[in-house]
């Protein structure tokens, strides 16, 4: 076949010629029965799989005859027009109505349905594309339906259809190993972490310097001496200062650990101790809230803004820029971050979120519900604090502080309680080169099953590409050819395209072949 030259027996028309579209419609809210029925009420937000076999809500036929909403039946093709879930696209498993984000198409004589949905799928971006709405676009049924289709026969419909699937059922299995592989990458990635803060990974270091490790009494001590000596020094700060700004405040003390707290936790190796976060030299705190910070301060550069969707497990996530002006920044000046310091997700769902600001960040302002975590001295490392936060232990215990809340969120109260290992500033530098070694080989493999996810998506948009182009499965001869469908559907609605139309789509070449 020739560049632009249609297959054998195929021809081409539009997909409002082979095809009967329709949308949905949403009976009133305020009428409580349209929505005790059995009818089944299809949202798009509810679109996705292949073949949608049920639907959140049902509305009674009051609300099919008071309203716009109407039924289609199995096999029809839906695809969301505009909204978060647009180019979303399912076939009906049931007779089903819908919402007006929806558009529906019914395959006639000569279209087969399953042939439209994955025809549709291979089309959504550039139906999206060419759709209206800038910022927020849209793709009407007017577009739907002009859009240009290469219609085979439609027993060769059948055998793409078929063919796709096939290799679509492989490449499926394959996909499934691919994810399931980083899902035990993440298993993985908490193991060697449990591992870490049991003192197992470092077991040999320890037995190598065993008669160089201070009890964990000590080091206890020593925290709590480097966190008067950094309040000494600011004090002394503040009087050189000549008393500008307020007075510091001296380390506040937060309750020891109980008999009953430390037998639930893990047994230590030697040398190891527990604390809570807040009793480290540390600083905790809160980005500005309310009014003092809002979506009209943000401007294209300036000072950055430390966000929550900048913050990932373990990972800062560098692309999802904000800023403010210096002159905005000079107001919420004390909610300054930098570079090691540690961003922390107040909201705790599924894992914990946190991060250390990464040197290409010279300063920045952390948002309300960013917590800072910043450490002093070098009784705990922020790499070290940094691993262990990230842990499932530190998540389960957090996610049993919030049991019950509406929304999932912690404060910097209930962050500072957090239970921490500590041990030997050297044991813990030996821990983190180990951590960082493993994980690396681990994020080196996580990159190369995220590479071969892409080039799976890759491949099922080339065999796409392929079946609408005619070069999936070979055409057979004997198969009535499309133009003879399109012909019996004309004579069927007693007329033809006009002919300027008409002549338009003969001489349309075949794209993207």
């Amino acid at each position: 076949m020739g560049v632009g030259k249609l297959p054998a027996g195929w021809a081409l028309t539009t997909l409002g010629e082979v095809a009967a579209w329709g949308s949905g419609g949403t009976p009133s809210r305020s009428r409580p029965e349209y929505f005790r029925g059995n009818i089944p009420w299809i949202k798009t937000g509810e679109l996705g799989a292949k073949y949608i076999r049920d639907a959140e809500e049902r509305i009674s036929e009051t609300a099919i005859a008071q309203s716009s909403a109407k039924i289609f039946p199995k096999g029809a093709v839906g695809i969301a027009m505009y909204g978060a879930t647009i180019g979303k696209l399912s076939i009906w498993g049931i007779d089903a109505a819908t919402n007006q984000a929806c558009a529906v198409g019914i395959g006639g004589e000569a279209l087969n349905n399953e042939f439209l949905y994955y025809f549709l799928a291979s089309e959504k971006r550039s139906l999206i594309k060419a759709g209206k709405g800038g910022a927020q676009p849209n793709i009407s049924q007017g577009v739907i339906k002009e859009w240009p289709l290469n219609l085979p026969p439609l027993a060769e419909q059948q055998r793409i259809v078929a063919k796709i699937e096939e290799l679509f059922s492989e490449l499926d299995q394959g996909v499934a190993s691919l994810k399931t592989a980083r899902e035990q990458l993440k298993v993985y990635r908490q193991s060697l972490l449990k591992n870490a803060f049991e003192g197992k990974l470092t077991a040999a270091w320890r037995a190598a310097h065993a008669d160089q490790l201070e009890t964990a009494t000590a080091l206890q001590q020593r925290i709590a001496r480097e966190r008067q000596a950094r309040y000494q020094q600011q004090l002394a700060d503040w009087k050189t200062a000549g008393q500008a700004g307020p007075k510091p405040k001296p380390p506040k003390p937060l309750p020891p650990l109980t008999p009953e707290e430390l037998a639930e936790l893990p047994e230590l190796p030697a040398g190891w101790g527990w604390i809570r976060l807040g009793a480290a030299n540390v600083e905790v705190f809160d980005g500005p809230f309310g009014s003092n910070l809002k979506s009209s301060d943000y401007v294209s550069d300036g000072v950055r803004v430390i966000r929550l969707e900048n913050i990932g497990a373990m990972a800062f996530i560098e692309d999802k820029l904000s800023f403010v002006t210096p002159e905005k920044y000079l107001e919420l000046e004390k909610h300054t971050v930098f570079p090691g310091d540690l961003v922390f997700s107040s909201f705790v769902t599924e894992n914990v979120r946190v991060a250390m600001v990464p040197p290409s960040i010279e300063k920045a302002v952390n948002k309300a519900d960013c917590f800072c975590i910043r450490l002093f001295g070098e009784t705990l490392l922020n790499s070290f604090a940094l691993s262990f936060l990230a842990t499932r232990s530190v998540y389960k215990r957090l996610e049993e502080e919030i049991h019950g809340v509406g929304r999932p969120r912690i404060n910097t109260t209930q962050l500072k309680n957090v239970v921490i290992p500590v041990c030997s500033t050297d044991e813990q530098r030996e821990l983190i080169a180990l951590i960082q070694e493993k994980l690396s080989e681990a994020d080196q493999l996580d990159q190369t099953l995220t590479t071969a996810l892409q080039q799976a998506d890759a491949l099922r948009q080339s065999i796409l590409k392929k079946a609408f182009c005619g070069q999936l499965v070979e055409q057979d001869k004997n198969d009535e050819p499309a133009t003879a469908l399109l012909e019996r559907i004309r004579a069927s609605r007693g007329a033809s395209p006009a002919k300027g139309r008409q002549a338009k789509l003969v001489s349309k070449p075949l794209t993207n072949c």
